[in-house]
């Protein structure tokens, strides 16, 4: 943060959802993390949520690249420029070695044609996603299907976890009363499913058995 020339008193515009992180880089520099909502599809910093989000103190912008899908840094900088400000460099993200990124893929490839029931990760035009966490949606029917979900997955055999439990600015350390729809939904609904390389095809057909007997179910309810 210090070689973006952020000091006491600036404001830098971070992602709610997955950016507790980085919001707490900015507060070590006595700077104020200001968070924005996400894109609903790339789970990663909206650049028209940032932009909504900048303000005369704003000196920076810091996305982040999360579960392997980058963030969308041509239009964060385009903005950054017609305000003047900064981009924090995030860094490249999340890599994995060339042969287990690319089991990875394929086997993200494989659950995306297979899976009912969920939603499965979106991919912008132009990105290679690196599948470093394979994030599904569980669908809401005003019941906490996601974790019931994730319950019934576990009691299978399948090693799921929530990625993201809270959105930033709904934690104690950087709680406020914004209201972000985008990254609150994402904390209620997302799931990651297990994509190590070392997974064999029957492991994921296991998989999308159970997570399809379990979706068809929570869809059923919801129509």
């Amino acid at each position: 943060m210090k070689a973006a020339g952020i000091r006491s008193g600036d404001e830098v515009v971070v992602p709610a959802f997955g950016g507790a992180e980085v919001a707490g880089a900015v507060r070590a520099v006595g700077a104020r993390p200001v968070f924005a909502d996400i894109d609903p599809l790339s789970f990663c910093l909206s650049p028209s949520a940032a932009e909504a989000a900048v303000t005369d103190r704003t000196v920076a912008i810091a996305p982040v690249h999360l579960f392997g899908h980058p963030a969308d840094m041509v239009c964060l900088r385009e903005l950054a420029q017609r305000h003047g400000l900064h981009v924090v460099d995030p860094g490249p993200g999340s890599t994995v070695a060339s042969i287990d990124g690319a089991r990875r893929r394929q086997s993200a490839g494989y659950l995306e044609r297979r899976l009912r029931g969920v939603v499965t990760p979106a991919v912008a035009l132009g990105v290679q996603h690196e599948f470093t966490e394979y994030v599904v949606r569980v669908p809401g029917n005003g019941r906490p299907d996601r974790d019931a979900f994730k319950h019934a997955l576990r009691a299978r055999g399948v090693g799921c976890y929530v990625p993201v439990k809270n959105p930033a600015h709904r934690t104690a350390e950087f709680r406020t009363d914004v209201w972000l729809p985008e990254s609150e939904r994402a904390a209620d609904e997302t799931l990651a499913l297990p994509v190590e390389a070392s997974m064999t095809k029957r492991e994921l057909h296991r998989m999308v058995s159970a997570c399809n007997g379990l979706g068809g179910l929570l869809m059923d309810a919801a129509c």
